[in-house]
């Protein structure tokens, strides 16, 4: 497929834009997981879960502010996101973040593999880009291991 520099750096925008709203989503649904769960509960799920994707959501949306910054292209004006079935019970919530956070890491990779980053050389990108990967990728396992426990 051919396109300019220009589209290139567009798409690699909408890209991580969307990844980053996913992310907040994820975000969201954990705090209110939070405040469903009894305190030893919630205190495990703030550190190996709602921290993770907090520094996730802060990096992917300074990625993409650095990004269209030094590109000279308009940023994106995230918004605050509401949890996405308040009364579905905070398993409900965990599953519903991880499934947004598995998209966002999915959406990355694909971003990733097209090799756009590399094409744009932006070297601080492509560092944002596998830093937020990173903070995702152990998430699964997790939460798994969180919702294995709950209501014992």
């Amino acid at each position: 497929m051919t396109y300019t520099s220009a589209e290139g750096r567009q798409q690699i925008l909408r890209a991580v834009a969307v990844a980053a709203e996913e992310i907040g989503a994820a975000l969201a649904d954990l705090g209110e997981a939070y405040e469903q769960l009894d305190e030893r509960a919630a205190e495990r799920l703030e550190t190996e879960l709602f921290r993770p994707v907090q520094v996730a959501y802060g990096r992917a949306q300074s990625t993409h502010a650095g990004f269209a910054a030094r590109s000279g292209l308009p940023g994106h004006d995230f918004q605050a996101h509401s949890p996405s079935a308040p009364g579905g019970g905070a398993k409900h919530l965990i599953e519903g973040a991880l499934e947004k956070t598995d998209g966002a890491d999915r959406g990355l990779g694909e971003l990733q593999d097209s090799m756009l980053p590399v094409e744009v050389g932006d070297a601080e990108l492509r560092a944002g880009i596998s830093g937020v990967r990173e903070l995702l990728g152990g998430l699964r396992g997790r939460a798994r291991e969180l919702l294995r426990t709950l209501g014992r």
